[in-house]
């Protein structure tokens, strides 16, 4: 396992905080990475396409003042999500404002492509590519992605359908780089389970939605700390790629969460209504299975304290019960 040069000696818990379409805006990464875990948001989310910079310009420079003021803080990088797909006409320019303001976390979704990556390697940047199965995660590597994001069963949004536990073991027979894992991670025992599956990081979602950061609808908010994992149901209808989305939002659009149609996968369009005139993600809200322990919207700081406190208990109780362990006779 390996953990990146530039997280060490910056994170506060083994996290990443994953780009919430819509949700994750300059507010919301400052505050991740102020409190010791790396922020991430969409390119997609500065619209229109001038407003990208804006954004890494005030990331950067209020990162910096931060870790100025107080050297002794972790203070984690940041990272901004592209969508490596054909119906992304911004790319080109997004990738560029990238390059411009040395990004030093590059996430890809949906597409892996050698020339991206080399574009962010020429400045230095990292590479994170997610991927839903051991196929999918080599081509990536191929590619030239740095390390992997394995999205398993449960992670909201766009989600695959593999165990956590089969999905990274896989990945691992063959690649020993950083490794994140995402879904279902919403309290700190689950990070150290991430951990002890094979991971570097965890790859935290739908737990941030409910921050008072996040820019999502009231009722969105409301409907994840109101929510369990009986209230997420998959579906590729919205976006032609197999999701995770809140039962709730489903039923307000109208539409039989129970029997949903499929969708035709190659006419992906993000931000669409897919074969429906529901939007995905505005009306269509993604979510992940574990946001049963989001029970209140809470400053993202005081939601990372959590983390952080909760990780650190069962780091405890994992070594007190090492240490209670029989041993072997020799």
């Amino acid at each position: 396992m390996s953990l990146p040069s530039l997280l060490r000696g910056k994170l506060s818990v083994p996290a990443v905080g994953a780009p919430l379409f819509i949700s994750s805006g300059p507010d919301l990464v400052i505050a991740q990475c102020t409190s010791g875990i790396v922020g991430s948001f969409p390119a997609l989310n500065a619209r229109p396409a001038p407003l990208l910079s804006e954004w890494l310009d005030r990331i950067t420079s209020e990162l910096a003042a931060y870790h100025k003021a107080d050297p002794s803080a972790p203070v984690a990088p940041f990272a901004v999500n592209q969508i490596v797909h054909r119906s992304n006409d911004r790319l080109e320019y997004d990738v560029q404002a990238c390059i411009d303001h040395r990004v030093p976390i590059v996430i890809t979704s949906l597409g892996a492509r050698p020339d991206i990556n080399d574009a962010i390697h020429s400045y230095g940047g990292l590479v994170l590519h997610d991927v839903i199965n051991d196929k999918f995660a080599r081509k990536a590597i191929e590619k030239g992605a740095d390390g992997l994001i394995a999205v398993a069963a449960g992670a909201g949004g766009h989600a695959g359908t593999l165990s956590p536990f089969a999905l990274i073991r896989e990945i691992r027979t063959w690649f020993d780089g950083p490794l994140l894992l995402s879904g279902s991670i919403a309290h700190g025992q689950s990070i150290l389970a991430a951990q002890a599956a094979g991971a570097d990081l965890a790859y935290i979602g739908s737990a941030f939605l409910a921050t008072e950061e996040a820019v999502a609808d009231k009722g969105y908010k409301e409907m994840i700390v109101g929510g369990t994992s009986a209230d997420v149901v998959y579906s590729n209808l919205f976006t032609g790629v197999h999701g995770n989305y809140l039962r709730g939002s489903i039923v307000a659009a109208g539409l039989d969460p129970d029997n949903l149609p499929e969708s035709d996968p190659s006419a992906m369009d993000f931000g669409s209504g897919g074969n429906t005139e529901a939007k995905a993600w505005k009306d269509i809200w993604g979510s992940g299975q574990g946001i049963a322990t989001v029970t209140a919207t809470v400053p993202a700081a005081k939601l990372i304290q959590r983390l952080v406190e909760e990780y650190q208990q069962a780091v405890d109780a994992l070594l007190t019960a090492v240490a209670a362990a029989p041993t072997a006779a020799p």
